[in-house]
C-alpha cells in the first residue's frame, strides 16, 4: 500500500504523530548531552536492542511485539524520560529497517519510528509529575526508595504508556484500512496489557532497591524474558493458526456462495455475467463510499452475487421473456427480493446479507418493494447495489431490448436520482464510473448477449381473458380469418402460396408489414424460416434460429405469444439497415397438438402497434394453419427427395430440367452456362458383374469429378453411368480451362485403374453451351453428347459448342 491509499486526515495524522516523535527525540537527545549519564544506559540499550529483535507478528494487523518493555522500563526508572526515549527511538529505528526489507512503505516505517517515542515521552515525564516530591532517576539517587511509594505512579506510567502506544497504532490502521479502531484495539492490543504490567514489574524489582544494573540480577530476568518471548509466540501462533482457519472457512463460505449465483445463471441465463460485473462494480463504489467497515463490504459483495437468489422461484418463461411482461408476470417477478431473503435467511451469514438481498429494490421515496421503505431506512448496501443493478442492466443485452448506450444509461440514473435512488450514491456513481467500469478485473458485457437466453419448455396461457366487450370485438374478426382461410386453402399445398393467402387475410385486420413462417426443423433443433412475404422480405429467408433463442425461438421454445417486442431481438443489427425498420413484433407458436410445428412471426414498423385483439386474432389463425403449414412441409420435403439421387445425394434429371428453365428464364446474361456430359463404362457394367463394383466406380468417378471442378459448378447425375456438370456464368475460355482439367483428371484415373488392376474404365466428355446449342436441357443433352469423345483419347478434345 502507497502513501496516496492513506485519505487526507490520514496523512494529517501520520504527519503529526511523525512531529511530535521527532521533537520529542530531540528534546531527549539534547537533555542527555546537557546532563550526560553512565555507561551503563548504553547496556540497557543494547539489551533493548537484541531482545526487540526478537519480535513476535501481530495476527490480522500489520504491528508486531516485543519483550523489550523490560528494558524499557528500566531505563526510564534509572536514567530518566530522555533516556527511555532515545531508547525506544533506538528499538523501533531498528525494527522497521528490518521490516523494510518485507517491502513496508516508507509512510508506515516512519510512524512507527515516531510514534513509540511519542508515547514513551509523555507517559514517562506523566511517572516523574506523579511521583514524591524530589523523585529523581535512581541512579542519582543516594538512598533507597519506597517500593510502595513508586506503585500508584508507576501503574500510571504502565497503563498510560500501553494506552498511547497501542491507540497510536489503532488508529493509523483505521485510517489506512477503514477498519473500527476500538474493534482493532480489543481484538489486537487490549490483551497485551500484562506484557506491559509484567515489564514494569520485572523493571521495578531490577532496578528500586540497587539504583543500578546489577547484572546478577540480570541471570534471572534474562530466561524469564525467554520464557514470556517463547509464550508468546506459541500463544500468537495458535492465533494465527485459527485466523488462517477462519479464512478457509470464509473462502469455502464465499465459494458456496458463487455455487448458489451459478445456479441463478443456470436458470437466467439472460442475465448471465451479470451478478459478477455488479459484485465488482458494488463493491468499488461502496469503497468510494467511504465504507471502510470489512463486514459491510464483505455483505456488499455476498448480497451482489446472491440479489437474484429469488429468480430461482420464478417461472424460467417469466425470466427470459422476450417481451414486456404483463401485469401479472410483473407481479410474479417482484416477488424474487423477498423470497430470496427468505431463501438465505437460512444460512447463517457473519454479516448482513439477507436486508441488502431483500431491499435492493426499495426506492428512495419509498414506492418500492418489497416494503415500501424510504430514504436511510434502506440500508446502505441495498441503496449502493440498486444504482449498480441498474445501471449495469441498462447497458446489457436483454430478451425485451438491446443494451442501452452508457450516456442513454446515465440520463436515466439521472432522471431517477432522488426519487429511485440516493441522490449520494447516485452521484459517488458518476465521480467514479470511469474508474471502477475500466478496472481491469471487470467483466465486459458479452456482444452476443442476445443469443443466452435459456430454453424452456412451460406452457402457460399467455393472455388474461379480456372484458367481454373485448371479447365480442374480436370474435367477429376471428370469425371472419377462420372463415376465409379455411375456404382458400383447400387444396393448397405449397407453403409459399398458402403464406401468401394467410399474409393477406391477415393484413387486413392486422398493422403488419412483413409475415415470416419459420418452420421447426427437429434435427437441428432450430426454427428456418422457410417464407416471407412484405416489405424487406428478403432479409429473413433462410434465417436460422436455435429452439430457446432471441426472440422466435423464445416462443418456440416456450409456446407463448409475445407482443410488441423489438425484432432488433430476431433479426440482431441488420434490422437497422432495413428501410423502413421494422419497430415491432407479434410472434404466435403453430401447434398441431403437442408438437411444433413452426412459428408465425409478423413485424410491423410502428412502434407498439399490436393490440390483445391482435393477438387473439394470430393465436386463432395459427390454430388453423398449423395443418396447413405442416402438409405445405411435408409436401415440399417429398417434391424435394423427388429432385435428388437416392444413392449419390445429388440433383437428378428432374432437378436438372428444372434449373436449366429457370436459368433460361432468368433472361441474359445469366442464361449463358455450359453442360458438360461425362458418360462411362466398364466391363461390370458390361458383364452385368454386382453392384458392389459399380458402386466402387461410381465413388471413384464422382471423385475425379469434383476435383475437377469449381466450387461453384453444380454437379447432377443424369443416368446410371451419365453425370452432368453445369457451368453457370462462365465465358468461352472458363469452359474450356474447365474442360481441360476434367479430361485431364480422367485420363488420370483410367491410366491409375489399370496399373492398379481395377476394372478398366472408358469415360466419354462432351460440352454444349447455351443459348448457341439450345435453350432447353433435352437440347443441350443431347448436343454435348453427340460432341463427346473419349477420354482415353490422346488428343485434347475441344468441343466445336464452345466459341
Amino acid at each position: 500500500m502507497t502513501k496516496s491509499h492513506l485519505s487526507g486526515w490520514g496523512r494529517l495524522y501520520v504527519g503529526s504523530i511523525v512531529v511530535f516523535g521527532l521533537a520529542a527525540i530531540a528534546h531527549s537527545a539534547y537533555g542527555l548531552y546537557a546532563h550526560p549519564i553512565g555507561w551503563n544506559w548504553l547496556v540497557l540499550a543494547v539489551l533493548t536492542l537484541l531482545s526487540g529483535s526478537a519480535t513476535v507478528k501481530l495476527p490480522s494487523v500489520p504491528a508486531t511485539i516485543s519483550i523489550s518493555e523490560t528494558f524499557v522500563f528500566t531505563s526510564v526508572l534509572l536514567f530518566g524520560p530522555a533516556a527511555g526515549t532515545l531508547t525506544v527511538a533506538l528499538d523501533a529505528l531498528v525494527m522497521s529497517l528490518w521490516l523494510a526489507r518485507r517491502g513496508h512503505p516508507a509512510y508506515r516505517l516512519t510512524f512507527n519510528v515516531c510514534a513509540l517515542p511519542t508515547a514513551l515521552w509523555l507517559s514517562a515525564h506523566l511517572f516523574y509529575g506523579l511521583a514524591p516530591d524530589g523523585l529523581r532517576p535512581l541512579s542519582l539517587e543516594t538512598e533507597a526508595v519506597n517500593i510502595g511509594d513508586l506503585i500508584s505512579p508507576l501503574l500510571a506510567f504502565t497503563v498510560t504508556y500501553f494506552l498511547l502506544n497501542s491507540w497510536l497504532i489503532a488508529f493509523a490502521i483505521k485510517l489506512e484500512r477503514g477498519l473500527s479502531a476500538f474493534r482493532v484495539w480489543r481484538e489486537n492490543f487490549a490483551w497485551l496489557s500484562l506484557n506491559y504490567v509484567g515489564g514494569a514489574c520485572i523493571a521495578a524489582l531490577l532496578v528500586t532497591y540497587t539504583r543500578d544494573i546489577d547484572f546478577a540480577y540480570l541471570v534471572f530476568v534474562l530466561p524469564l524474558l525467554a520464557v514470556l518471548y517463547f509464550t508468546f509466540a506459541m500463544a500468537l501462533g495458535r492465533v494465527e493458526d485459527a485466523n488462517r482457519h477462519l479464512t478457509e472457512l470464509n473462502r469455502l463460505y464465499m465459494s458456496t456462495i458463487e455455487t448458489l449465483a451459478m445456479a441463478i445463471d443456470a436458470k437466467d441465463q439472460v442475465t448471465h455475467g451479470h451478478i459478477r460485473r455488479v459484485q465488482q462494480l458494488s463493491v468499488a463504489l461502496a469503497r468510494a463510499l467511504g465504507i471502510r467497515d470489512e463486514e459491510q463490504i464483505r455483505a456488499i459483495e455476498a448480497a451482489s452475487l446472491l440479489h437474484d437468489m429469488g429468480k430461482l422461484a420464478v417461472p424460467e418463461y417469466i425470466l427470459n421473456k422476450p417481451g414486456p411482461l404483463t401485469v401479472a408476470e410483473f407481479d410474479k417477478m417482484k416477488l424474487h427480493a423477498s423470497v430470496g431473503a427468505d431463501i438465505l435467511s437460512a444460512i447463517d451469514f457473519p454479516y448482513p446479507v439477507v436486508p441488502i438481498v431483500r431491499h435492493h429494490h426499495e426506492n428512495w421515496d419509498g414506492t418500492g418493494y418489497p416494503d415500501g421503505l424510504e430514504g436511510s431506512q434502506i440500508p446502505i448496501g441495498a441503496r449502493v447495489l440498486s444504482v449498480v443493478d441498474c445501471f449495469d442492466a441498462l447497458t446489457s443485452d436483454r430478451p425485451y431490448r438491446p443494451r442501452l448506450p452508457d450516456a442513454e444509461a446515465l440520463k436515466i440514473l439521472t432522471d431517477r436520482r432522488g426519487r429511485m435512488y440516493d441522490p449520494l450514491v447516485v452521484d459517488t456513481f458518476f465521480a467514479v464510473r470511469a474508474q471502477i467500469t475500466s478496472a481491469p478485473e471487470a467483466i465486459s458485457t458479452s456482444a452476443a448477449g442476445l443469443s443466452a437466453i435459456t430454453r424452456g419448455a412451460i406452457t402457460s396461457e399467455t393472455w388474461v381473458a379480456g372484458t367481454p366487450l373485448d371479447n365480442i370485438s374480436a370474435s367477429t374478426e376471428e370469425m371472419l380469418v377462420l372463415y376465409e382461410l379455411s375456404r382458400g386453402l383447400a387444396g393448397r399445398l405449397d407453403l409459399a402460396d398458402a403464406g401468401d393467402l394467410i399474409a393477406k387475410h391477415l393484413r387486413r385486420m392486422i398493422p403488419m408489414s412483413t409475415c415470416v413462417f419459420y418452420v421447426y426443423d427437429q434435427g437441428s433443433d432450430e426454427i428456418i424460416a422457410a417464407h416471407a412475404t412484405g416489405e424487406n422480405s428478403s432479409h429473413f429467408k433462410g434465417i436460422r434460429i436455435p429452439r430457446g433463442q432471441r426472440l422466435s425461438g423464445w416462443v418456440a421454445a416456450n409456446r407463448q405469444t409475445i407482443s410488441n417486442s423489438d425484432p432488433i431481438l430476431d433479426l440482431g443489427e441488420s434490422v437497422r439497415a432495413m428501410t423502413p425498420r421494422p419497430l415491432s413484433c407479434l410472434s404466435t407458436p403453430l401447434l398441431l397438438g403437442n408438437d411444433l410445428i413452426g412459428v408465425l412471426s409478423i413485424y410491423s414498423t410502428n412502434r407498439q402497434a399490436f393490440t390483445d385483439d391482435h393477438c387473439r386474432i394470430i393465436e386463432a389463425t395459427s390454430r388453423q394453419v398449423s395443418q396447413t403449414v405442416r402438409y405445405a412441409v411435408e409436401f415440399e420435403e417429398q417434391r424435394t427427395r423427388s429432385l435428388r439421387d437416392h444413392s449419390t445425394g445429388l440433383p437428378n434429371a428432374e432437378h436438372l430440367r428444372r434449373f436449366v428453365a429457370s436459368e433460361v428464364s432468368a433472361g441474359t446474361p445469366h442464361a449463358s452456362f455450359t453442360l458438360l456430359y461425362i458418360q462411362w463404362t466398364s466391363s461390370h457394367s458390361l458383364n452385368k458383374q454386382p453392384s458392389q463394383a459399380t458402386d466402387e466406380e461410381l465413388a471413384a468417378v464422382l471423385s475425379s469429378a469434383q476435383r475437377a471442378l469449381r466450387a461453384a459448378d453444380i454437379l447432377f447425375r443424369h443416368g446410371d453411368q451419365e453425370l452432368i456438370a453445369l457451368l453457370t456464368q462462365t465465358d468461352q475460355e472458363g469452359a474450356s480451362q474447365v474442360l481441360k482439367r476434367v479430361r485431364s483428371e480422367f485420363q488420370h484415373l483410367c491410366r491409375s485403374r489399370k496399373t492398379e488392376h481395377l476394372s478398366p474404365l472408358e469415360v466419354s466428355i462432351g460440352a454444349a453451351s447455351a443459348p448457341e446449342d439450345g435453350a432447353d436441357a433435352e437440347t443441350l443433352i443431347s448436343r454435348a453428347r453427340r460432341s463427346s469423345a473419349s477420354a482415353s483419347d490422346e488428343p485434347v478434345f475441344r468441343p466445336p459448342s464452345i466459341h
